[in-house]
């Protein structure tokens, strides 16, 4: 359960297009998940997903780092066989990034749309990414698009737009990197339902860990263990536990032929800490794991 190796879209890119008697269309297939994304389900979460889809509800995700929000919603718009245009957010992404923008080329200027304009054009899913990452007055032009509404004003171009009948919004973020500088509003977040992720129970991990990697569940089980034992640490030394997706790259280490102890702290410990007492705490727990 993870979003180990799913494509993002970039702030500023956007679709391929073509003219067809002089009409801009969008190549909608290419944003389109061809091949079925492998996602462990834990609960209801699907089911509940399909009818906050069928009613076009705004849905908040929220989660721990690589714990699968990603993956979930890359899996859900394969299932739905629905477009999806995620976007990366970051503390310099802009409304214009997100709208678009005005560009000069050779003819003069020419109107851009961003990638949520074009989630509303063609009925995509848009995924904003860790939108707390975003500044707080970007935030705000995805309200209209969360209410009864359903519009986007393009206040540059003088255009309102009325979102697809398929479009949906999904944002996520990591709750343990709350702040005052970093949270959303209220007026934000009560505009979404909401799904609240966790680390997989240790025998669903070593099952997608598996499934995966094509790792031995044994060797599986030990990678997991070693994340346990990570996790137990947080707010005693460690900010973020070891995640799913860390995991499945210590598994893809050992599955190249190094050894499960480089390995592990190759993937699991050197990215997540530069305290020694704590470093030399999880190399033990992979030593006696690994005896």
């Amino acid at each position: 359960m993870g979003a180990f190796f799913s494509k993002k879209l970039n702030c500023l890119g956007h679709a391929v297009t073509w003219y067809v008697l002089g009409k801009e269309m969008t190549n909608i297939d290419q944003y389109k998940v061809h091949e079925e994304p492998f996602y462990q389900a834990q609960g209801d979460e699907v089911v509940l997903y399909e009818a906050a889809y069928a009613a076009r509800l705004p849905v908040m995700v929220k989660g721990p780092t690589g714990c699968g929000k990603s993956r979930f919603i890359e899996y859900m718009a394969w299932k739905l066989n629905k477009p999806l245009i995620t976007v990366a957010c970051n503390e310099d992404m802009t409304a214009s990034d997100l709208v678009g923008r005005y560009l000069l080329d050779a003819n003069g200027t020419r109107w851009l749309d961003g990638p949520l304009t074009t989630a509303a054009r063609i009925g995509a899913i848009c995924y904003l990414d860790e939108i707390v990452e975003a500044r707080q007055d970007t935030t705000v032009v995805i309200h209209p698009l969360t209410d009864h509404r359903r519009t986007l004003p393009l206040d540059k171009k003088g255009e309102l737009i009325h979102a697809h009948p398929d479009f949906q919004l999904v944002i996520s973020y990591n709750p343990g990197y709350q702040s005052l500088l970093k949270d959303l509003k209220q007026s934000t977040k009560q505009r979404f339902t909401a799904f609240e992720f966790d680390y997989p129970a240790a025998s669903v991990e070593t099952e997608i860990l598996a499934k995966e990697t094509g790792m031995e569940k044994d060797i599986a089980a030990k990678l997991v263990k070693i994340g346990t034992t990570a996790r137990n640490l947080k707010g005693h030394g460690l900010d973020e536990g070891i995640s799913t997706r860390l995991l499945v790259y210590a598994a893809t280490l050992i599955k190249g032929g190094v050894s499960p102890r480089a390995a592990c702290r190759m993937a699991l410990v050197r990215p997540i800490t530069d305290d020694a007492d704590i470093r030399d705490t999880l190399d033990h727990a992979i030593d006696a794991v690994f005896a």
